[in-house]
């Protein structure tokens, strides 16, 4: 059977529904993709935001950390600089002297009002408050007992102690940091505390939107910006936890445990909790930061509504048109640039708060270094001539302590009693600013008596706000000098008068080598004259009378040059040839004593004339002395005779013209070699140690130098240079 053909108006139905089907598709992806961007705009809103809070927090929170930890230890010196004060122990030794308790109160009254923390005060060792710088308020501090509380009980311990909690007098809670109180053995006698108001830093969390709060060890909630939440417990607390509370009364003597209205969840994978108050829909992100230095942990909140409302921004925005993309990138561009600025302000102003806390702990670092490696004495008066600071240097110095110089007026302990109307003269002039600027010398007198030369430079003291306040006087021992000084004056003097009687018995003993030669020529000459004249040979007994006369000359050359010498009257110098002088001197001694010691003598003289400025005979002089002691040192040392050798060399090395004088002796060891030049300084049993020395002297007066060392192969070389002339053209 054939099948039956559809009716025109069924296949006519059909095919507009399926063009329908057709068209409406691209709506529908449209529409999915368009659902799939809302929700995936949703989530990536709120994960961004989620982001951006949790940063917040984590910005915040080192900004707020850093605040608070200056807070806490802006006045940490307080108690151990008043517990140093002298007026301080003096009460503790004599806790019922009404003079010493308003000393005291003074005292602490002036340095709190200087430091602008809330309240300084002293109690001894049992607790009881002796002195405060409250003591004229009706809150006073004195004589109440604090030995309950930990901060007492640290610093009794000998430690620095910190603590807070509310005042059991004034009722307003603050931190406590406190000091031991020393004597002079180590034992601890008493306690300084300073309480800070903390009021200034909530305040300032006070303004910000969402809660602040710090909890301390225990989890008690102290300090925020909520007054609900205060002394409220985060966690459950131990009977002995809550006792020991209690036993402090450190949050009030009517405290007791009570929750938080609140719970931390802690949320997953994310860096912080969720705080969740039961009843309230309200909901908070909080970061924990912990301070583990001050035992607390600082936590910061941000409202979560700022996410949902985020995500829902997302929504919206990703549900309008295209023609609205356009503000909603304009909006995100503006609020990218917003967070920007924020972030960047922030780090700016995290940036100056670190670099200025820095600052301050460099400062102080440095000064503390400074203060204990100076070897520099350091004194500071106020305008009337009082001391209020010296540092350990100064009281090494003078033998005194800081507590018997701080409070001292002119005339002071150290002063000299031979000297005192110059230290006057100086102090006044000092404290009338008219100190002199190259400082001026003053001589003290130790605590143990003696004497402390020092030299003084004072300059104007100025405080933070520019105030001129005193004196600080910089004080330099320089007692090892003078006295330095004054030996090496003793000595040059001694030295002056020991050269002058070695110079004059060593030229006597030069007079008599010197004048042998030309005596035992006039003897000989004036023997030849008389042969001569018995002779009747005119002619050659006019030579031997001219001769004769040429050798009296000589004599009385030699002897004048060497009174001058002796006198210290300037030499006769003039140019002379250096390897002139060198034939000369073998002319006259060296070669004979040589041929009488059986030692060979060989020259090496440099080419060419060797001009220097010197004087003649007194060169002539030195270059003997040092040929016979190198002919005495061989015939002492028993050098071998096919080893005997006396060199005479000269040599020019441009600026100097050498004349070196080697021998094969012993040579020079060490132990000689360093006293070689000393005067009276020997190793001959007959000799008197002063030759070498009248050498060198000579040698250095004509502006030249006499050098000695071991010559290879053994023996010694003896070295003379003078500074070469230059050649006459």
């Amino acid at each position: 059977m054939a099948p039956v053909p559809a009716p025109a108006a069924v296949v006519s139905l059909l095919s507009r529904a399926r063009a329908k089907l057709r068209g409406t598709r691209p709506v529908l992806t449209v529409l999915g993709v368009a659902i799939l961007l809302v929700l995936g705009a949703g989530e990536w809103a709120t994960r961004a935001e989620m982001e951006n809070q949790w940063d917040n927090l984590r910005r915040s929170a080192e900004v707020q950390a850093l605040a608070l930890r200056g807070v806490a230890t802006r006045y940490s010196y307080l108690p151990f600089t008043a517990a140093q004060q002298p007026v301080v122990k003096d009460l503790l030794r004599n806790p019922d002297s009404a003079h010493m308790r308003e000393a005291a109160n003074a005292y602490l009254q002036a340095v709190n009002a200087h430091a602008g923390s809330d309240t300084l005060y002293v109690m001894d060792d049992k607790g009881l408050t002796l002195a405060s710088s409250n003591w004229n308020t009706p809150s006073s501090f004195l004589g109440h007992n604090y030995s309950n509380r930990p901060y007492f009980r640290d610093a009794l311990q000998g430690k620095a102690g910190r603590f807070y909690g509310v005042g059991k007098t004034t009722g307003a809670p603050g931190l406590f940091a406190s000091g031991p109180i020393t004597d002079s053995a180590g034992k601890v006698i008493g306690v300084v505390a300073v309480k800070v108001r903390m009021e200034p830093i909530v305040d300032t969390w006070a303004q910000l939107r969402d809660p602040v709060f710090v909890t301390d060890e225990r989890g008690i909630v102290f300090l925020g910006s909520e007054a609900s939440w205060l002394y409220r417990v985060s966690r459950p607390l131990t009977p002995q936890a809550v006792g020991q509370v209690q036993h402090d009364e450190q949050y009030g003597p009517q405290w007791i445990p009570a929750a938080v209205p609140w719970e931390l969840v802690q949320r997953p994978d994310q860096p912080g909790s969720e705080l969740r108050m039961p009843g309230n829909a309200r909901e908070y992100l909080a970061l924990e930061e912990p301070l583990p230095d001050l035992g607390w942990t600082l936590t910061l909140t941000a409202d979560s509504r700022v996410v949902a409302l985020a995500r829902q921004q997302a929504w919206a925005l990703a549900s309008l048109a295209s023609g609205l993309l356009v503000l909603g990138a304009l909006y995100w561009q503006l609020r990218e640039r917003r967070l920007q600025e924020n972030r960047q302000a922030r780090a700016e102003l995290e940036q100056r708060v670190h670099e200025r806390t820095h600052a301050l702990q460099q400062a102080q670092a440095f000064r503390q270094s400074m203060e204990d490696s100076l070897l520099v004495g350091m004194r500071a008066r106020d305008l009337e001539g009082r001391i209020v600071y010296v540092n350990a240097a100064m009281c090494d110095m003078v033998g005194y302590t800081a507590s018997e110089l701080i409070g001292r007026l002119p005339p002071y302990p150290y002063w000299h009693p031979d000297e005192l109307e110059r230290h006057w003269q100086n102090s006044e002039a000092a404290l009338a600013g008219q100190a002199a600027p190259q400082g001026f010398e003053s001589r003290l007198r130790h605590r143990d008596g003696s004497d402390v030369h020092t030299m003084v430079y004072t300059a104007r003291l100025i405080d933070g706000d520019g105030q001129h306040i005193g004196w600080m006087s910089s004080v330099v021992d320089i007692t090892a000098q003078k006295r330095a000084e004054e030996q090496q004056q003793q000595r040059e003097a001694q030295l002056q008068r020991v050269q002058r009687v070695i110079t004059v018995g060593e030229m006597a003993s030069t007079l008599a080598h010197e004048l042998n030669q030309p005596l035992a020529a006039l003897v000989n000459y004036a023997a030849a004259a008389r042969s001569l004249a018995a002779q009747g040979k005119t002619d050659l007994l006019n030579d031997s009378l001219t001769a004769l006369s040429s050798q009296a000359l000589r004599a009385a050359d030699i002897v004048g040059r060497i009174r001058r010498w002796v006198r210290q009257h300037p030499e006769a110098r003039e140019p002379c040839d250096l390897n002139a002088t060198v034939d000369q001197s073998l002319a006259l001694l060296l070669r004979a004593e040589a041929r009488r010691h059986g030692v060979a003598v060989r020259l090496e003289l440099a080419p060419g004339p060797q001009r220097v400025n010197a004087d003649r005979v007194l060169l002539e002089q030195v270059v003997l002395n040092l040929g016979l002691n190198a002919l005495q040192a061989m015939q002492a040392h028993g050098t071998p005779p096919a080893d005997r050798e006396l060199l005479l060399r000269t040599i020019s090395d441009g600026r100097f013209a050498c004349l070196e004088v080697l021998d094969r002796g012993p040579g020079l060891p060490p132990e000689i070699a360093e006293r070689l030049f000393e005067p009276f300084f020997t190793t001959r049993s007959d000799g008197l140690g002063l030759g070498l020395n009248i050498c060198r002297s000579i040698v250095e007066s004509m502006g030249g130098e006499l050098r000695a060392r071991n010559r290879e192969g053994g023996g010694a070389v003896f070295e003379i240079r003078l500074p070469h002339l230059p050649s006459t053209p």
